[in-house]
Protein backbone atom coordinates (compact mmCIF):
# COMPACT_ATOMS: atom_id res chain seq x y z
CA UNK A 1 0.00 0.00 0.00
CA UNK A 2 1.48 3.27 -0.91
CA UNK A 3 2.30 5.96 1.76
CA UNK A 4 -0.29 8.94 1.70
CA UNK A 5 2.41 11.64 -0.15
CA UNK A 6 2.66 9.19 -3.47
CA UNK A 7 -0.44 8.12 -3.17
CA UNK A 8 -1.45 11.79 -3.87
CA UNK A 9 1.53 12.42 -6.60
CA UNK A 10 0.33 9.08 -8.65
CA UNK A 11 -3.88 10.49 -8.50
CA UNK A 12 -2.84 13.70 -9.60
CA UNK A 13 -1.07 12.66 -12.66
CA UNK A 14 -3.50 10.06 -13.60
CA UNK A 15 -6.31 13.10 -12.97
CA UNK A 16 -3.87 15.36 -15.64
CA UNK A 17 -3.55 12.11 -18.18
CA UNK A 18 -6.94 11.15 -18.19
CA UNK A 19 -8.09 14.81 -18.99
CA UNK A 20 -5.26 14.80 -21.98
CA UNK A 21 -6.91 11.84 -23.44
CA UNK A 22 -10.34 13.11 -23.15
CA UNK A 23 -9.21 16.62 -24.95
CA UNK A 24 -8.28 14.56 -27.57
CA UNK A 25 -10.84 12.58 -28.21
CA UNK A 26 -13.19 15.77 -28.22
CA UNK A 27 -10.65 17.58 -30.86
CA UNK A 28 -10.96 14.44 -33.16
CA UNK A 29 -14.25 14.13 -33.26
CA UNK A 30 -14.71 17.88 -33.74
CA UNK A 31 -11.35 18.00 -36.39
CA UNK A 32 -11.44 14.70 -38.27
CA UNK A 33 -8.55 16.00 -40.48
CA UNK A 34 -6.37 16.17 -37.27
CA UNK A 35 -4.98 12.97 -37.82
CA UNK A 36 -5.02 12.11 -41.40
CA UNK A 37 -2.23 14.47 -44.14
CA UNK A 38 -3.13 16.26 -46.74
CA UNK A 39 -1.15 14.31 -48.75
CA UNK A 40 -3.40 11.35 -47.53
CA UNK A 41 -6.55 12.91 -48.44
CA UNK A 42 -5.31 14.26 -51.91
CA UNK A 43 -6.27 17.51 -50.94
CA UNK A 44 -5.04 20.40 -53.04
CA UNK A 45 -1.51 21.79 -51.90
CA UNK A 46 -2.58 25.39 -53.05
CA UNK A 47 -5.75 27.18 -54.50
CA UNK A 48 -6.35 29.70 -57.44
CA UNK A 49 -7.45 32.65 -55.30
CA UNK A 50 -5.46 33.53 -52.06
CA UNK A 51 -6.44 36.53 -49.94
CA UNK A 52 -3.81 38.54 -47.89
CA UNK A 53 -4.69 40.90 -44.59
CA UNK A 54 -1.92 42.85 -44.66
CA UNK A 55 -1.39 45.35 -41.50
CA UNK A 56 -3.27 48.68 -43.25
CA UNK A 57 -6.21 46.45 -43.62
CA UNK A 58 -5.95 46.79 -47.33
CA UNK A 59 -6.81 43.56 -48.78
CA UNK A 60 -5.48 42.21 -52.04
CA UNK A 61 -6.54 39.37 -54.05
CA UNK A 62 -4.65 37.09 -56.73
CA UNK A 63 -6.36 35.90 -59.19
CA UNK A 64 -4.48 32.93 -61.73
CA UNK A 65 -4.48 35.04 -64.94
CA UNK A 66 -3.03 31.23 -67.01
CA UNK A 67 -4.06 28.22 -66.98
CA UNK A 68 -2.51 26.14 -64.17
CA UNK A 69 0.46 24.55 -65.29
CA UNK A 70 -0.31 19.97 -65.28
CA UNK A 71 3.28 19.64 -63.69
CA UNK A 72 4.06 22.14 -61.46
CA UNK A 73 2.23 20.45 -58.20
CA UNK A 74 2.12 24.27 -57.04
CA UNK A 75 -0.91 24.42 -59.22
CA UNK A 76 -1.07 28.04 -58.88
CA UNK A 77 0.85 28.63 -55.78
CA UNK A 78 3.18 31.40 -57.02
CA UNK A 79 0.18 33.70 -58.94
CA UNK A 80 1.08 37.07 -60.47
CA UNK A 81 -0.88 39.47 -58.04
CA UNK A 82 -3.32 42.59 -58.87
CA UNK A 83 -1.24 45.51 -57.55
CA UNK A 84 -2.61 48.89 -56.09
CA UNK A 85 -3.05 51.65 -58.44
CA UNK A 86 -1.68 54.03 -55.77
CA UNK A 87 1.98 54.28 -57.70
CA UNK A 88 -0.16 55.37 -60.73
CA UNK A 89 -1.65 58.12 -59.39
CA UNK A 90 1.26 59.42 -57.06
CA UNK A 91 3.12 59.49 -60.21
CA UNK A 92 0.48 60.83 -62.05
CA UNK A 93 -1.86 63.30 -60.07
CA UNK A 94 0.26 66.01 -59.18
CA UNK A 95 0.52 67.44 -62.37
CA UNK A 96 -3.06 67.51 -62.69
CA UNK A 97 -4.61 70.87 -61.73
CA UNK A 98 -7.85 72.69 -61.29
CA UNK A 99 -9.27 75.14 -64.20
CA UNK A 100 -11.50 78.18 -62.61
CA UNK A 101 -13.20 80.07 -65.10
CA UNK A 102 -14.50 83.71 -65.30
CA UNK A 103 -16.46 85.37 -68.37
CA UNK A 104 -18.87 87.90 -68.88
CA UNK A 105 -22.40 86.45 -70.33
CA UNK A 106 -24.69 88.95 -72.24
CA UNK A 107 -28.42 87.80 -71.89
CA UNK A 108 -31.24 89.29 -72.93
CA UNK A 109 -34.05 89.86 -70.99
CA UNK A 110 -37.69 88.39 -70.84
CA UNK A 111 -39.96 90.94 -72.20
CA UNK A 112 -42.64 92.82 -69.45
CA UNK A 113 -45.93 93.01 -70.22
CA UNK A 114 -46.37 95.76 -71.67
CA UNK A 115 -43.74 94.83 -74.39
CA UNK A 116 -45.54 92.00 -74.70
CA UNK A 117 -48.83 94.54 -75.49
CA UNK A 118 -47.02 96.20 -77.70
CA UNK A 119 -44.22 93.91 -79.32
CA UNK A 120 -41.09 96.00 -80.91
CA UNK A 121 -42.61 99.21 -79.72
CA UNK A 122 -39.68 99.25 -77.70
CA UNK A 123 -35.97 97.93 -78.32
CA UNK A 124 -35.19 94.84 -75.85
CA UNK A 125 -33.41 94.51 -73.07
CA UNK A 126 -30.21 93.14 -71.86
CA UNK A 127 -27.94 92.44 -69.48
CA UNK A 128 -24.53 91.19 -68.36
CA UNK A 129 -23.32 88.95 -65.87
CA UNK A 130 -20.66 86.89 -64.74
CA UNK A 131 -20.48 82.85 -65.33
CA UNK A 132 -18.16 80.80 -63.59
CA UNK A 133 -16.71 77.70 -65.14
CA UNK A 134 -14.98 74.81 -63.60
CA UNK A 135 -12.49 72.40 -65.42
CA UNK A 136 -9.60 70.29 -65.12
CA UNK A 137 -5.55 70.69 -66.76
CA UNK A 138 -2.55 68.15 -67.43
CA UNK A 139 0.88 69.80 -66.60
CA UNK A 140 3.07 68.86 -69.80
CA UNK A 141 6.39 70.53 -69.25
CA UNK A 142 8.71 72.35 -66.63
CA UNK A 143 7.75 75.68 -68.67
CA UNK A 144 3.86 75.61 -67.21
CA UNK A 145 2.04 74.69 -70.55
CA UNK A 146 -0.91 73.11 -69.59
CA UNK A 147 -3.72 70.91 -72.16
CA UNK A 148 -7.07 71.17 -71.24
CA UNK A 149 -10.01 71.34 -73.43
CA UNK A 150 -11.13 74.40 -75.42
CA UNK A 151 -14.50 74.53 -73.88
CA UNK A 152 -13.56 74.26 -71.13
CA UNK A 153 -11.80 78.08 -71.81
CA UNK A 154 -13.88 79.34 -74.39
CA UNK A 155 -15.36 83.05 -72.94
CA UNK A 156 -13.20 83.17 -70.07
CA UNK A 157 -11.98 86.55 -69.15
CA UNK A 158 -10.46 84.98 -66.39
CA UNK A 159 -8.43 81.62 -66.19
CA UNK A 160 -7.14 80.34 -62.26
CA UNK A 161 -5.23 77.35 -61.94
CA UNK A 162 -5.10 75.69 -58.62
CA UNK A 163 -2.00 72.99 -58.03
CA UNK A 164 -2.81 69.62 -55.98
CA UNK A 165 0.09 70.98 -53.72
CA UNK A 166 -2.49 74.05 -52.53
CA UNK A 167 -0.42 76.31 -54.82
CA UNK A 168 -2.25 78.64 -57.79
CA UNK A 169 -2.08 81.12 -60.21
CA UNK A 170 -3.93 82.88 -63.03
CA UNK A 171 -2.84 81.20 -66.68
CA UNK A 172 -2.92 83.07 -69.71
CA UNK A 173 -4.08 81.02 -73.00
CA UNK A 174 -1.06 80.26 -75.51
CA UNK A 175 -3.23 79.05 -78.57
CA UNK A 176 -6.15 77.21 -78.78
CA UNK A 177 -7.58 74.58 -81.28
CA UNK A 178 -11.78 74.43 -81.60
CA UNK A 179 -11.52 71.64 -84.35
CA UNK A 180 -10.39 69.10 -81.54
CA UNK A 181 -11.16 71.07 -78.86
CA UNK A 182 -7.99 71.18 -77.34
CA UNK A 183 -6.27 74.40 -75.96
CA UNK A 184 -2.87 75.23 -74.31
CA UNK A 185 -2.31 77.69 -71.07
CA UNK A 186 0.30 78.72 -69.27
CA UNK A 187 1.23 78.95 -65.35
CA UNK A 188 4.24 80.86 -64.30
CA UNK A 189 5.22 79.03 -60.91
CA UNK A 190 8.56 77.70 -60.00
CA UNK A 191 8.87 73.83 -59.96
CA UNK A 192 6.00 72.15 -61.02
CA UNK A 193 5.39 68.57 -61.21
CA UNK A 194 5.08 67.02 -65.03
CA UNK A 195 3.24 64.60 -66.61
CA UNK A 196 4.84 61.93 -68.50
CA UNK A 197 3.34 61.42 -71.81
CA UNK A 198 2.63 58.15 -73.11
CA UNK A 199 1.74 56.29 -76.40
CA UNK A 200 -1.77 56.22 -77.45
CA UNK A 201 -1.05 54.28 -80.25
CA UNK A 202 -0.56 50.91 -78.63
CA UNK A 203 -3.71 50.81 -76.25
CA UNK A 204 -6.02 47.60 -76.75
CA UNK A 205 -9.33 47.68 -75.83
CA UNK A 206 -9.31 45.89 -72.28
CA UNK A 207 -6.37 48.15 -71.07
CA UNK A 208 -6.73 49.32 -67.63
CA UNK A 209 -7.08 53.55 -67.16
CA UNK A 210 -7.71 55.97 -64.86
CA UNK A 211 -9.25 59.13 -65.06
CA UNK A 212 -8.32 61.90 -62.70
CA UNK A 213 -10.12 65.38 -62.04
CA UNK A 214 -12.22 67.45 -60.43
CA UNK A 215 -15.14 66.40 -60.74
CA UNK A 216 -18.64 68.04 -59.58
CA UNK A 217 -15.63 70.55 -58.10
CA UNK A 218 -13.91 67.97 -55.48
CA UNK A 219 -10.44 67.80 -56.09
CA UNK A 220 -7.90 65.29 -57.29
CA UNK A 221 -10.63 62.44 -57.46
CA UNK A 222 -9.48 58.85 -59.29
CA UNK A 223 -12.05 56.73 -61.09
CA UNK A 224 -10.66 53.83 -63.07
CA UNK A 225 -11.69 51.51 -65.76
CA UNK A 226 -10.80 49.94 -69.16
CA UNK A 227 -10.71 51.15 -72.31
CA UNK A 228 -13.86 50.47 -74.56
CA UNK A 229 -13.00 51.32 -77.72
CA UNK A 230 -10.58 53.49 -79.57
CA UNK A 231 -11.10 55.31 -82.65
CA UNK A 232 -14.23 56.57 -81.83
CA UNK A 233 -15.48 59.48 -84.69
CA UNK A 234 -18.73 60.92 -86.19
CA UNK A 235 -20.38 61.76 -82.91
CA UNK A 236 -20.38 65.15 -83.38
CA UNK A 237 -18.23 66.61 -80.39
CA UNK A 238 -15.64 67.78 -82.59
CA UNK A 239 -14.60 68.50 -86.33
CA UNK A 240 -11.87 65.94 -86.06
CA UNK A 241 -12.17 62.75 -84.01
CA UNK A 242 -10.43 60.43 -83.10
CA UNK A 243 -11.49 59.55 -79.53
CA UNK A 244 -10.61 56.48 -76.94
CA UNK A 245 -13.36 55.39 -75.07
CA UNK A 246 -13.28 54.21 -71.52
CA UNK A 247 -15.99 53.32 -68.86
CA UNK A 248 -14.14 55.26 -66.11
CA UNK A 249 -16.45 57.15 -64.70
CA UNK A 250 -16.05 61.05 -65.99
CA UNK A 251 -18.23 63.78 -64.77
CA UNK A 252 -18.35 67.83 -64.90
CA UNK A 253 -15.19 69.35 -63.87
CA UNK A 254 -13.29 66.00 -65.29
CA UNK A 255 -13.11 68.12 -69.09
CA UNK A 256 -9.82 68.55 -69.48
CA UNK A 257 -8.47 66.02 -66.78
CA UNK A 258 -5.71 63.09 -67.23
CA UNK A 259 -6.58 59.65 -68.47
CA UNK A 260 -3.70 57.57 -67.73
CA UNK A 261 -2.40 54.20 -67.98
CA UNK A 262 -1.10 51.97 -65.26
CA UNK A 263 2.19 53.02 -65.35
CA UNK A 264 0.97 56.87 -64.85
CA UNK A 265 1.51 58.17 -68.20
CA UNK A 266 -1.20 60.12 -69.87
CA UNK A 267 -2.27 59.00 -72.68
CA UNK A 268 -5.59 60.83 -73.15
CA UNK A 269 -7.29 64.26 -72.24
CA UNK A 270 -11.09 63.41 -70.80
CA UNK A 271 -13.17 65.29 -73.27
CA UNK A 272 -17.00 64.38 -73.17
CA UNK A 273 -19.99 61.74 -71.64
CA UNK A 274 -22.09 60.64 -74.36
CA UNK A 275 -25.61 59.54 -73.85
CA UNK A 276 -26.34 60.90 -70.13
CA UNK A 277 -29.80 62.27 -71.58
CA UNK A 278 -30.85 59.23 -72.41
CA UNK A 279 -29.71 57.48 -68.82
CA UNK A 280 -26.82 55.78 -70.37
CA UNK A 281 -23.73 55.32 -68.46
CA UNK A 282 -19.87 54.25 -69.00
CA UNK A 283 -19.44 56.02 -72.40
CA UNK A 284 -16.58 58.36 -71.77
CA UNK A 285 -14.61 59.98 -74.59
CA UNK A 286 -10.67 61.19 -74.46
CA UNK A 287 -8.36 62.45 -76.60
CA UNK A 288 -5.63 60.46 -77.81
CA UNK A 289 -2.35 61.55 -76.36
CA UNK A 290 -0.68 60.74 -80.23
CA UNK A 291 -3.11 64.13 -81.10
CA UNK A 292 -2.81 65.76 -78.21
CA UNK A 293 1.23 66.16 -78.62
CA UNK A 294 0.77 67.23 -82.39
CA UNK A 295 -1.74 69.88 -81.26
CA UNK A 296 0.30 71.19 -78.84
CA UNK A 297 3.20 71.16 -81.15
CA UNK A 298 1.98 73.24 -83.49
CA UNK A 299 0.32 75.69 -81.00
CA UNK A 300 3.88 76.19 -79.20
CA UNK A 301 5.33 76.27 -82.56
CA UNK A 302 3.35 78.63 -84.55
CA UNK A 303 0.42 79.81 -81.93
CA UNK A 304 -2.22 77.93 -84.18
CA UNK A 305 -2.63 74.61 -85.72
CA UNK A 306 -2.36 75.21 -89.79
CA UNK A 307 -4.68 72.86 -91.47
CA UNK A 308 -5.79 73.42 -94.84
CA UNK A 309 -9.23 73.94 -95.90
CA UNK A 310 -11.36 74.54 -99.51
CA UNK A 311 -14.70 75.67 -97.78
CA UNK A 312 -16.52 72.86 -98.00
CA UNK A 313 -19.10 71.04 -95.51
CA UNK A 314 -19.35 67.38 -96.18
CA UNK A 315 -21.88 64.93 -94.72
CA UNK A 316 -22.93 61.59 -94.84
CA UNK A 317 -25.94 61.34 -96.96
CA UNK A 318 -28.95 59.15 -95.48
CA UNK A 319 -30.27 56.19 -97.62
CA UNK A 320 -33.55 58.54 -98.85
CA UNK A 321 -31.14 61.34 -99.85
CA UNK A 322 -28.71 59.51 -101.55
CA UNK A 323 -31.30 57.33 -103.29
CA UNK A 324 -32.72 60.88 -104.68
CA UNK A 325 -29.38 62.02 -106.16
CA UNK A 326 -29.19 58.73 -107.42
CA UNK A 327 -26.06 57.78 -105.45
CA UNK A 328 -24.92 55.04 -103.71
CA UNK A 329 -25.89 54.82 -100.06
CA UNK A 330 -23.13 56.49 -97.31
CA UNK A 331 -22.31 58.61 -99.81
CA UNK A 332 -20.18 61.66 -99.21
CA UNK A 333 -22.12 64.81 -100.42
CA UNK A 334 -21.52 68.68 -100.22
CA UNK A 335 -24.07 70.21 -97.67
CA UNK A 336 -22.89 73.51 -97.76
CA UNK A 337 -20.27 75.92 -98.89
CA UNK A 338 -18.49 79.17 -97.17
CA UNK A 339 -18.93 81.67 -98.79
CA UNK A 340 -15.82 83.37 -100.96
CA UNK A 341 -14.07 79.52 -100.68
CA UNK A 342 -11.52 78.19 -102.83
CA UNK A 343 -15.08 75.03 -103.73
CA UNK A 344 -17.46 78.12 -104.21
CA UNK A 345 -15.06 80.02 -106.77
CA UNK A 346 -13.89 76.19 -108.00
CA UNK A 347 -17.87 75.52 -109.07
CA UNK A 348 -18.58 73.07 -106.42
CA UNK A 349 -22.28 73.09 -105.26
CA UNK A 350 -24.54 71.43 -102.74
CA UNK A 351 -25.07 67.42 -102.89
CA UNK A 352 -21.99 67.00 -105.36
CA UNK A 353 -21.07 63.61 -104.57
CA UNK A 354 -17.24 63.72 -103.34
CA UNK A 355 -15.72 60.13 -104.55
CA UNK A 356 -11.73 60.99 -103.94
CA UNK A 357 -8.95 63.24 -103.20
CA UNK A 358 -5.62 63.07 -104.92
CA UNK A 359 -7.42 60.23 -106.11
CA UNK A 360 -7.70 58.42 -102.83
CA UNK A 361 -11.48 57.51 -102.02
CA UNK A 362 -13.05 58.96 -99.61
CA UNK A 363 -14.37 56.81 -96.70
CA UNK A 364 -16.96 59.06 -95.25
CA UNK A 365 -17.44 62.99 -94.16
CA UNK A 366 -14.47 63.36 -91.27
CA UNK A 367 -12.19 61.03 -94.04
CA UNK A 368 -12.80 63.84 -96.72
CA UNK A 369 -12.32 66.70 -94.02
CA UNK A 370 -9.36 65.22 -92.51
CA UNK A 371 -7.71 64.60 -96.41
CA UNK A 372 -8.51 68.01 -96.94
CA UNK A 373 -6.42 68.88 -94.12
CA UNK A 374 -3.46 68.16 -94.23
CA UNK A 375 -2.82 69.64 -97.43
CA UNK A 376 -0.47 72.68 -97.13
CA UNK A 377 -1.98 75.74 -97.38
CA UNK A 378 -0.81 77.38 -100.84
CA UNK A 379 -0.84 74.07 -102.63
CA UNK A 380 -3.61 72.36 -104.69
CA UNK A 381 -5.69 69.45 -104.72
CA UNK A 382 -7.98 67.33 -107.66
CA UNK A 383 -11.00 66.70 -105.78
CA UNK A 384 -12.95 64.34 -107.47
CA UNK A 385 -16.98 63.40 -107.76
CA UNK A 386 -19.97 63.09 -109.44
CA UNK A 387 -22.84 65.52 -109.80
CA UNK A 388 -25.92 63.51 -110.82
CA UNK A 389 -24.76 61.34 -113.14
CA UNK A 390 -21.73 63.08 -114.50
CA UNK A 391 -18.27 62.84 -113.42
CA UNK A 392 -16.00 65.77 -112.83
CA UNK A 393 -12.50 66.40 -111.76
CA UNK A 394 -11.76 69.85 -110.42
CA UNK A 395 -8.50 71.19 -108.97
CA UNK A 396 -8.71 73.58 -106.22
CA UNK A 397 -6.42 76.04 -104.18
CA UNK A 398 -5.73 75.25 -100.56
CA UNK A 399 -6.04 77.87 -97.98
CA UNK A 400 -5.27 77.97 -94.46
CA UNK A 401 -8.40 76.65 -92.33
CA UNK A 402 -10.23 79.54 -90.38
CA UNK A 403 -9.09 79.62 -86.46
CA UNK A 404 -12.21 80.97 -85.13
CA UNK A 405 -14.90 78.18 -84.82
Amino acid sequence: MFNNPLRHTTLYWLAWAAAGLLAALVATRVWPGLLHSPAAAGAPSAVNVAVDVVPTAAVRVAVSTDPPDATDSSNGADLPRVSSYAPAVQRSAPAVVNIFTQGKVTERLPPTGLEQMMPGAMPPRYRQRIQQGLGSGVIVDAQGHIVTNNHVIAGADKIQVQLADGRSGEAEVVGRDPYTDLAVLRVRLAHLPVMQLGRSDRLQVGDVVLAIGSPLGLTQTVTHGIISATGRADLGVATFENFIQTDAAINEGNSGGALVDVSGALIGINTAVLGKNRGAEGISLAIPVDLVRGVMREILNKGRVVRGWIGIIPVNAEAARAAQLGYPAGSVVIDDLYIDSPALRAGLDVNDRVVSVDGKPIRNAQDATAQIALRPPGSSIKLSGMRGTQRFDTELKVIEMPTTR
